[in-house]
């Protein structure tokens, strides 16, 4: 029974995991590639800098805070998205640089 209960559990894992998607947005000329997003519960979106200058992307909104920290050229840093809500993203370097991304269920 134990083993039933935990291969049932398993297999909610990685259906819930199957389900969720990954996004790129891309930091370019001090802008974000888009400048809204929609996505749901559980995606992922990846911040990868294109510039020749460090980003540091971040957000203070309810639905989810995060801050990535200041990384270079070439490099991507991943945020995962677990709950509803819209969550405004910003660059603490380039203050122009805004994204909104909605959070759906």
């Amino acid at each position: 029974m134990f083993f039933r209960n935990l291969f049932g559990c398993l297999l909610f894992a990685i259906a819930a995991n199957a389900s969720a998607a990954e996004f790129k947005v891309d930091q370019k000329d001090k802008q974000f590639s888009v400048s809204h997003l929609k996505i749901k519960a559980g995606d992922t979106v990846n911040f990868v800098n294109g510039d020749p200058f460090f980003h540091n992307v971040f957000s203070l909104s309810d639905a989810k805070t995060f801050d990535l920290g200041s990384y270079p050229q070439g490099q991507g840093r991943a945020i995962t998205f677990n709950n509803p809500g819209v969550v405004e993203v910003e660059c603490a370097i380039h203050s122009q640089m805004k994204l909104v991304i909605e959070v759906t269920k």
